[in-house]
């Protein structure tokens, strides 16, 4: 009997912290979409993002990641989360956002730290196929090159053009060879079951109103 009890213990605890984790990834994810559509308003005033706004409707795709920590000494590293959106080009419309993480380790002398608002512009189809795999890295799966002004072979190419406003000591922002994967836990979480991003990009199967924002604001910018 208290072996019994024991066992009821621990489930019902199990099942608490399960839930507790489900409604930190919930709050988490609408937290990124809130803070994407801060970000794409910083974007679209910003002087010096012209190439981007005058571009992004010929985006396939976009990734906005709010908040972009690099930091290190000797050894560094980067990590960030994101929003990712498919641009469906027969009803110029976005789609509802599917939820990604984006980090990266790195060596040499590196003192310091740096925070940027990032959003990954992604412009051919091969590398919207690689962002619906289990995993990208980009330099390797996808080439990847810096905007705004997005001149020379290598951007006019690129299948993921970076564009970022950053503070810090570090004196430029590279993001090639950074890991880019889906966020299940918040995908789950944001839409109440379990979804995978093809489903979420491609196939819409599902939707949050709390993306409306998002979706607006990109539409707007796409005109």
């Amino acid at each position: 009997m208290k072996k019994l009890m024991m066992a009821v213990v621990w489930s019902v605890a199990i099942l608490v912290t399960s839930l507790n984790v489900y409604a930190d990834d919930k709050i988490d994810a609408e937290k990124i979409v809130t803070r994407s559509v801060e970000v794409l308003t910083n974007f679209a005033n910003d002087p010096e993002m012209k190439w981007f706004q005058k571009h992004i409707k010929d985006a396939k795709g976009i990734l906005i990641i709010p908040s972009l920590l690099k930091a290190g000494f000797i050894f560094g590293g980067s990590g960030g989360t994101g929003a990712m959106l498919r641009n469906n080009v027969s009803n110029k419309q976005w789609s509802s956002p599917a939820f990604y993480s984006m980090g990266s380790v790195t060596w040499g002398l590196q003192i310091g730290a740096q925070k940027a608002e990032v959003v990954l512009l992604v412009m051919t189809d091969k590398g919207m196929d690689a962002l619906l795999s289990t995993k990208l890295q980009l330099g390797a799966d996808a080439s990847v090159a810096a905007g705004p002004v997005g001149a020379g072979t290598k951007a006019a190419t690129a299948d993921v053009l970076q564009f970022s406003r950053a503070k810090g000591v570090f004196g430029g922002l590279t993001l090639e060879g950074s890991v880019i994967s889906p966020r299940d836990s918040l995908n789950g979480a944001y839409y109440g079951k379990s979804v995978s991003p093809l489903e979420i990009l491609v196939k819409e199967e599902v939707s949050n109103v709390q993306a409306d924002k998002l979706k607006t604001t990109l539409t707007v910018l796409s005109k």
